[in-house]
């Protein structure tokens, strides 16, 4: 559907132009948020977990966000908290990687170890949820929080600087890319999708007075999404130069390979062949919720505060090609 005057949508990405978020910007480029009425302003985020209470604040009007943090932000503020309408991916991406050559091999073995994590980093919020799922006391770890960049990190991370480093799984071997390290050989991958399997990533969101106000305009949004999804799947490199044209700078190898790792990984849960991409088994986000909810100390949301289907495509349309990949 289209309008006379396109609606201007303030759009919260997770963090600065790179590889995994390049569908938006492809579905940009190819005209298909403005065949749905719509124009996209997209603004740099600084972590997947932030962009959940900034568009509870109002201060965007959709956005790139983690659906564990939207628990929390549902659950605190449940008549501001954005709604997810799009599970981008069903598969968790957080992990703490380690040095491949050590002995830490289960989340146990980080007992009384030293760690580090970009602050308020979407993993390290999680970390109550791991240890309470694998029997590790976070007293007993030591957290350090640094705003260096993970290409910084890693490095330092193999120098013995910290025994583990908290981050997502694709995000952290790309950065080892670009840092010169060969990550298959040099890093060890503690995933949340291993231990706690229950778990969501990021989710397409919107605030609630967009919902309420401009219901088609959501859907045309979410459709807008998709094609840009099936796209980029069809055509890692037209995507990537998407993102190119965004952010000259990046490193165009890594970020590649950041692209076709979230793909094969975050976005390619089993469920997936059965629901399609977007859509949340609901028993396994009533676990995730009560997973989140015990181990935060808070009261659980409603799981329609959390996520609405309403505005997901037809089942027969939703892409399935990724499960399993």
């Amino acid at each position: 559907m289209t309008r006379d005057k396109p609606l201007r949508l303030r759009f919260i990405l997770n963090t600065f132009y790179s590889g995994p978020q390049a569908w938006f910007f492809l579905a940009d480029d190819r005209g298909y948020f403005r065949d749905e009425g719509l124009e996209i302003e997209f603004h740099e985020g600084d972590t997947l977990a932030n962009a959940v209470p900034r568009l509870a604040d109002g201060l965007f009007d959709a956005g790139y966000g983690d659906m564990n943090a939207l628990i929390e932000c549902a659950a605190a503020r449940p008549y501001a908290a954005p709604v997810a309408v799009y599970a981008m991916h069903n598969r968790s991406p957080y992990t703490i990687a380690v040095d491949a050559a050590g002995l830490i091999r289960h989340p146990r073995d980080l007992a009384g170890k030293r760690l580090v994590s970009h602050p308020n980093d979407a993993a390290w919020r999680l970390l109550p949820e791991l240890c309470a799922v694998c029997g590790l006391e976070a007293s007993g770890l030591e957290i350090e929080f640094s705003d260096l960049p993970h290409k910084e990190l890693v490095p330092l991370l193999l120098a013995a600087r910290w025994d583990g480093m908290f981050g997502f799984v694709n995000t952290l071997n790309a950065q080892a890319i670009e840092a010169g390290v060969d990550p298959a050989a040099s890093l060890r991958h503690l995933p949340w999708h291993e231990f706690l399997p229950s778990l969501y990533g990021a989710a397409l969101m919107v605030t609630q007075s967009l919902r309420r106000e401009h219901p088609q305009q959501v859907a045309g949004l979410v459709r807008a999404v998709q094609r840009g999804v099936a796209d980029t799947v069809a055509d890692v490199d037209a995507a990537i130069d998407a993102v190119v044209r965004r952010n000259p700078a990046i490193d165009r190898a890594a970020n590649r390979a950041r692209l076709v790792g979230t793909l094969g990984l975050e976005m390619a849960h089993p469920e997936g062949a059965t629901l399609g991409l977007g859509a949340v088994d609901p028993v396994r986000l009533a676990t995730c919720i009560e997973i989140i909810s015990r181990a935060k100390g808070i009261e659980p949301p409603e799981a329609p505060r959390v996520f609405d289907p309403s505005f997901l495509p037809d089942a027969r349309s939703r892409i399935r090609a990724l499960a399993d990949r």
